[in-house]
Parts: structure tokens; C-alpha cells; sequence
């Protein structure tokens, strides 16, 4: 891998971004107004958004950053843009750490924007640093990131991707303790819910909103997050395809 290299995709990648208004407001908006929304469909009860907002505030970003970022890079692959930057001295790491660095970067965007909306507007009321509660959601959206970057290596089509949704990010949704406490759950669903990532999102989240004080079980879920993230991101850099289908 090549610093420059790495940068230079970046750059390039956050060029074409800056022309695509809808991806930008996909990103940056949908999950403020979704938080905005679930805090007025909760209206008449503050504590029931205060319950489920944190843990939503990670998810939101996750899911958004999966559907740009697999549909973007898809995009390069089958317009050939792809094939032609795999064709020039630019390795596979190269190319994945350009995209993890420039929809990152957007992440950290999204991320600061939900969690101000939040905490300072929609009032949402944490007992921990409100720092820590931005770091598990930019964790979650990079984690979204790097899973869109995996999953884009095995579509052929725009719509493959969105397709990929429901297998890669429902369940985990159904299964990460927002509708029901893990350890309540059949053995099975539990222990399969112990090895998906957005469990630990929620847990590190729900950490933030009971205690004032970083607590290892924080460390533990951010640690696991981040390391989820590197790890599919090596992955999706492992099966990248040169040649378009």
C-alpha cells in the first residue's frame, strides 16, 4: 500500500461525491430526520426515545453509509472505472483504504450532525460523555462502510446491492437487543447475536446512556466494533475483483 496512493483515491472519490447532492443528503440528512421523526412519534412519552434514541443513532449511520457506499463502488466497477484504476500501479489495499478514508471522512460528518441533533435539539438525555456517544456512532458508521465495500464484490448490479440488505443488516437489526434484551432471547438466536457487530454497537451505546464514567464494558464493545470494521475491510480488500463481470 502507498500513502499517496491511498489519498489520491480518496481525494478522487470525495470529487465525485461533491457532485452526487442525493448520495450527500442520503447521508448527512436521512438519519437526522429519522431521528427527528422517531423523537416526535414518541412525543408523549421523552422516555421511551430516550430508551431506544442512542441505540438508533448508531444504527441509522450504519445503515446508511452500507447503502451509499456499496452502490457507489459498484458504480465504479460497472462503469469500468474500476478496471482501469486496477490497471495503473494501484493495489487492491490502495483502492479500499481510499474509499474507507473519503466515506469516513463523510461519516464523521454524519456522526457529529446526529449526535448534535440529538443531544442538543431533539433532547436526548445520556448520562455519559456525549464524546463517547459520537464515537460509537462514527465506529458504526465506518462499520457500515467497510460492510458496503464487502458486500459490492459480490453484486452485479446496483439493485444486487440494495438486495444484500436484508441478509447482511436485518438481521443483525432484529437480533442486536433494540427489541429485545439479547439474554431473554433462544439460545440459538443469542449466540448468533454475540457474533454480529451491531450488538456490540447498542451495548456501547446503551453503556454511554447509564453510566457517567467510561466502563470496560465500553472499551470491550467499541474495541469490538472497530475491529469488526478493520477486519471486513481487509476482507472486501481480499475480494476485490480486478476484471468487471
Amino acid at each position: 500500500m502507498s500513502t499517496a496512493r491511498t489519498v489520491a483515491t480518496a481525494a478522487r472519490v470525495l470529487r465525485q461525491l461533491r457532485h452526487d447532492p442525493r448520495s450527500i443528503a442520503l447521508m448527512l440528512l436521512v438519519p437526522v430526520l429519522m431521528l427527528v421523526l422517531l423523537r416526535h412519534v414518541f412525543d408523549g412519552n421523552p422516555r421511551t426515545f430516550n430508551g431506544i434514541g442512542a441505540s438508533l443513532l448508531g444504527i441509522f449511520p450504519l445503515i446508511t453509509m452500507f447503502l451509499i457506499t456499496s452502490i457507489a463502488t459498484l458504480r465504479e466497477r460497472t462503469s469500468g472505472t474500476l478496471e482501469r484504476l486496477l490497471a495503473m500501479p494501484l493495489g487492491k489495499g490502495d483502492l479500499i483504504a481510499g474509499y474507507a478514508l473519503a466515506f469516513g471522512a463523510m461519516a464523521v460528518i454524519q456522526s457529529l450532525l446526529a449526535t448534535g441533533v440529538a443531544l442538543w435539539v431533539l433532547g436526548l438525555d445520556v448520562v455519559g460523555s456525549p464524546w463517547l456517544l459520537l464515537l460509537v456512532a462514527l465506529l458504526d458508521a465506518l462499520l457500515g462502510t467497510a460492510l458496503g465495500l464487502f458486500v459490492s464484490a459480490f453484486a452485479a448490479s446496483e439493485f444486487q446491492a440494495v438486495q444484500f440488505m436484508p441478509a447482511v443488516i436485518f438481521p443483525q437489526l432484529l437480533l442486536c437487543g433494540l427489541f429485545a434484551a439479547r439474554d431473554t432471547m433462544q439460545p440459538v438466536l443469542e449466540a448468533i447475536s454475540n457474533v454480529l457487530p451491531m450488538s456490540y454497537a447498542v451495548d456501547g451505546m446503551n453503556q454511554v446512556l447509564a453510566h457517567a464514567d467510561m466502563t470496560a464494558d465500553f472499551v470491550r464493545d467499541a474495541g469490538i466494533v472497530a475491529g469488526c470494521a478493520l477486519l471486513v475491510l481487509t476482507l472486501g480488500a481480499a475480494t476485490l475483483r480486478r476484471r468487471t463481470p
